[in-house]
């Protein structure tokens, strides 16, 4: 009898167990690389929607560039497969690893907090500072682009020049605006060399000249200006400068000797002053207190003198009626000041919603008094001062 051995059966739920481990793992870690590429995903969303953005504090976010940044894994978690355990090289099981797993919210906050740096004051971008300066050259070449005409036109200039003129263009815009430097380029350097010396010829006359040539109120007006000089920004060393005090006097009295209606009235030398300070500024550099006229050769300081002169002989010619006997130029202004103070009254009347009623009240009123005081104007006037 031949006896047949049999075979023995597999056990399947032995390999299952053996199967299990592997297959297990694999599961969760496609389940866990999915989540990561998720995760991932949200974290280059919030990267890029937060790219360039600005906050107060003069903090900018910004990200690295995406080719070079690295794909963020979660913390403690090894992507090899392990075929023996469901733990992973640091100890955590699956469920730890659930459960330590952040949620993209979480790693966006942490991200933003990371990115964020108000210390590190070396990685802030002054982006203020960088608008103003994008602003300052732009509104530079609109100046250079005017001024560097044939022929300047002084509307564009007026118009440019009414939110600021920048320092080192201050001389050339305030000649050419005053209406003492001519406007075409060709002559501009000829016209102010003949008003130089248009200047010089007045000083020589008026000022060069002794006392016994001058009247009681030319040499009573002389000394005055004297006075005021050593007044003018007596707060400023540079002010205090001889040679200073007496470019000042020069100019001063020759306008006076020039405008006898109005001659010399304490206050123009206020108005002298910051001519001399931007003329200066083309030859001196630093604070005005440092500034020392010993430094500047004749020739230069004759120049700004008679610019000086001349701009603010152009500035007092629209408004010389304000220092005149009486003073007409300001009681005209003062008019039309009462004029503009009626108009703004008319625009917006007291009574302007005022009904039927109130306005038979004021009739019935007005038409009482015309009756009790028609024949006596004068108890009228007694009874208003009453009221």
């Amino acid at each position: 009898m031949v006896v047949t051995k049999k075979k023995p059966m597999k056990n399947t739920n032995s390999n299952l167990k053996d199967q299990d481990p592997k297959q297990g793992t694999t599961a969760i870690d496609n389940h866990l690389t999915t989540l990561d590429s998720r995760f991932n995903q949200t974290l280059l969303n919030v990267q890029g929607m937060l790219k360039g953005r600005s906050f107060p504090g003069k903090v900018l976010i910004t990200r690295s560039d995406p080719m070079d940044a690295t794909i963020l894994h979660s913390p403690g978690i090894d992507r090899s497969p392990s075929t023996g355990s469901n733990k992973y090289e640091d100890g955590t099981n699956e469920d730890q690893v659930h459960r330590s797993k952040p949620d993209a919210s979480t790693t966006a906050n942490q991200l933003n907090s990371s990115m964020i740096n108000p210390v590190n004051t070396s990685l802030e971008a002054p982006r203020f500072v960088m608008s103003t300066r994008a602003t300052d050259t732009a509104k530079l070449m609109k100046f250079t682009k005017v001024l560097g005409g044939v022929t300047v036109i002084l509307d564009k200039l007026r118009e440019l020049a009414w939110s600021g003129v920048p320092p080192y263009l201050r001389p050339n815009v305030w000649r050419l605006l005053l209406g003492y430097a001519p406007p075409n380029s060709d002559r501009r350097e000829g016209g102010l060399r003949r008003k130089r010396i248009e200047y010089f010829d007045c000083v020589a006359q008026y000022y060069d000249i002794s006392d016994n040539e001058r009247t009681d109120e030319e040499i009573n007006m002389l000394r005055q200006i004297a006075v005021d000089c050593p007044r003018t920004v007596p707060d400023v060393n540079f002010f205090q400068q001889v040679q200073v005090q007496k470019s000042l006097e020069r100019i001063l009295y020759t306008w006076a000797i020039r405008h006898p209606a109005s001659g010399y009235v304490q206050g123009i030398n206020d108005l002298a002053t910051p001519f001399l300070v931007v003329f200066l500024s083309e030859h001196l550099e630093g604070n005005v207190d440092s500034w020392s006229i010993a430094d500047l050769d004749p020739d230069k300081i004759s120049n700004v003198e008679a610019d000086c002169y001349w701009c603010l002989s152009k500035l007092l010619d629209g408004m010389q009626d304000h220092y005149t006997f009486a003073q007409p130029g300001i009681q005209r202004l003062v008019f039309k000041l009462k004029e503009l103070e009626m108009v703004m009254f008319l625009q917006h009347l007291p009574t302007q919603n005022w009904g039927d009623q109130e306005l038979e009240m004021v009739l019935s009123r007005a038409f009482m008094w015309h009756t009790m005081f028609d024949s006596c104007p004068n108890h009228l006037l007694s009874f208003l001062n009453m009221l």
